[in-house]
């Protein structure tokens, strides 16, 4: 399955390097942000205006449109920051912190440096990547934590013919344990195959009940064709999406939880479709995740065109420890270059 992802992600680095020339004559991508400024500059939407959000519901709104701010980095095509956005409430991460992530699955060293270093020589590893964040952006703190692939795309179709090994609880368990030695929070990954997002989500609820326990989910294996994972490029619309979100928020609300952070995996524009109808909530905190690997120039395209022009709330950026090295200049992105990005990510992930 891994050849298979880098054969058919080198053919989708080469759609969007054919994107890149014929794009540079197109005009602002646009979206559905309705906003205002008051007579201070506080960007609100709206729905903000209409609706006062109580102090008791929320975190500290003028720290978080100056962190915003920053994030967008001088943008100047008036996509960051996002404007038609929802407080979140109380206990937010984002943008307040930045996180910084090891991927990967318990069961495989080969997708991606969670499971192919023991903990101990992991989080030495991961550490040292957290220590260059701090260095390069001393404003913004940050927050460790391991994203574990908790449903894996497979190349066989299993008992069910869904293509999917789901990770038992006993290894989920070792996640959360692993994650816990270093106060990290958990993003659990879900590769659906052939099933579904409203299927394979609920099989992970009680997990997402935890205050530390986040959620990823990744296009390129939601196989709505019934296509065999890894032979092509999945997809997810908008309202999946929204299913994720709505569900997240309602397990937040019902548990007095802190806001959720929700990834989704992104390196096409097929990947997510109808990104403009994705609604925002204030107890979810969504970043759109530039997942693709390749040489710098190639990355930096990716970003620019699948996640810049086409805004959602946050952003993030993958780094691949082996397959960002393959071409010239046979080197990975520091955080010195994200750190120039319009706008700069705010979720760091390595494999």
């Amino acid at each position: 399955m891994i050849k298979n992802k880098q054969l058919i992600f080198t053919a989708a680095l080469s759609l969007c390097v054919a994107s890149l020339l014929t794009s540079c004559t197109s005009s602002t991508s646009k979206t559905n942000h309705n906003t205002k400024e008051d007579s201070t500059g506080k960007i609100t939407s709206e729905a903000e205006a209409a609706e006062p959000v109580t102090e008791s519901t929320v975190i500290d709104t003028a720290k978080y449109n100056q962190k915003l701010v920053e994030l967008a980095n001088g943008d100047t095509t008036g996509r960051w920051p996002v404007k038609k956005q929802p407080y979140p409430i109380a206990g937010a991460i984002l943008p307040f912190k930045r996180v910084v992530v090891y991927y990967g699955n318990l069961h495989s060293k080969k997708m991606g440096a969670l499971g192919e270093y023991a903990p101990k020589e992991m989080w030495e590893r991961l550490h040292a990547e957290v220590k260059k964040w701090e260095k390069v952006d001393p404003k913004t703190p940050v927050q460790a934590g391991i994203h574990y692939i908790a449903d894996v795309a497979s190349g066989t179709p299993g008992k069910d013919g869904m293509y999917i090994n789901r990770m038992p609880e006993k290894q989920i368990d070792s996640a959360l344990a692993i994650a816990k030695m270093h106060n990290a929070i958990v993003f659990l990954d879900l590769q659906v195959s052939l099933s579904t997002i409203q299927k394979e989500l609920p099989r992970i609820e009680k997990y997402l009940k935890m205050p530390n326990v986040h959620l990823g989910i990744d296009p390129e294996f939601s196989m709505k064709t019934g296509a065999r994972p890894g032979t092509k490029i999945g997809t997810y619309d908008a309202a999946d999406i929204n299913y994720c979100s709505e569900y997240l928020a309602r397990l937040v609300k019902e548990n007095n939880l802190p806001p959720k952070i929700f990834t989704v995996h992104r390196f096409t524009g097929k990947m997510v479709t109808n990104y403009q109808n994705i609604k925002l909530r204030p107890e979810v905190q969504l970043v759109m995740h530039m997942d693709g690997w390749g040489e710098p120039d190639l990355k930096l395209g990716t970003y620019r065109y699948f996640i810049q022009r086409e805004p959602v709330q946050f952003t993030g950026f993958k780094l691949f420890y082996k397959n960002d090295l393959k071409k010239a200049p046979n080197r990975m992105m520091t955080p010195e270059e994200l750190m120039k990005l319009k706008p700069v990510p705010s979720y760091i992930q390595y494999q």
